[in-house]
C-alpha cells in the first residue's frame, strides 16, 4: 500500500511539473503587445483616437481641452535600434503648416503640438515602411467609434 501511495504521489508531482512547464511555454510564447501611449504629449492631454501601424506600433492623437491643442505622437511596439519613424500633425483645412517630426529613432516619433480647436486634423505617422494616416478627423468632438488604449 505505501508503495502504491509514492507512485501515484510521484505522478501527481510530474503532471503538475508537465502542466507548469506548458504554462512556462505558452507565456513565453505571447506575441509583443501594441504599443501604449507613453505620455510623450504632456500633462492634460488625453488620448482621443488612436491608429495601429500593422504589427510595428501606434499613432496616437491626444488633446488637451485647457490649450485647445492637439497633439500626435508616433510610439513603435518594442524599443530596440533607431529605426525611421515619422508622426504628422496638420489642420485639414490648410490654415497653417502640418507639423511633423522624423528621424532615426528607438522607440517613439514626436510629439508635434496643433492649436486646432473646433477644427478637423489630418495626422497619421510612418514606422520604418508601414505607414497610416486619417484626413478630416476629430473636428472639436471625440468622433464615433474613437479607439483609445492604456
Amino acid at each position: 500500500m505505501q508503495r502504491s501511495r509514492a507512485i501515484a504521489g510521484s505522478a501527481v508531482l510530474a503532471a503538475a511539473g508537465i502542466a507548469t512547464m506548458g504554462l512556462a511555454t505558452t507565456a513565453s510564447a505571447a506575441p509583443a503587445s501594441a504599443a501604449a501611449y507613453n505620455g510623450a504629449c504632456g500633462t492634460g492631454y488625453r488620448v482621443v483616437n488612436s491608429l495601429p501601424v500593422t504589427g510595428k506600433g501606434t499613432v496616437y492623437l491626444m488633446y488637451s481641452a485647457k490649450t485647445g491643442k492637439n497633439c500626435v505622437v508616433t510610439v513603435r511596439n518594442s524599443p530596440g535600434k533607431p529605426v525611421f519613424l515619422y508622426t504628422y500633425l496638420g489642420p485639414s483645412d490648410g490654415s497653417s503648416d502640418t507639423v511633423f517630426d522624423s528621424g532615426n529613432y528607438t522607440s517613439y516619433a514626436g510629439p508635434v503640438y496643433l492649436a486646432a480647436k473646433g477644427r478637423c486634423v489630418d495626422w497619421g505617422g510612418t514606422v520604418e515602411t508601414v505607414s497610416v494616416s486619417v484626413s478630416g478627423s476629430n473636428c472639436g468632438r471625440l468622433a464615433p467609434g474613437v479607439v483609445t488604449h492604456r
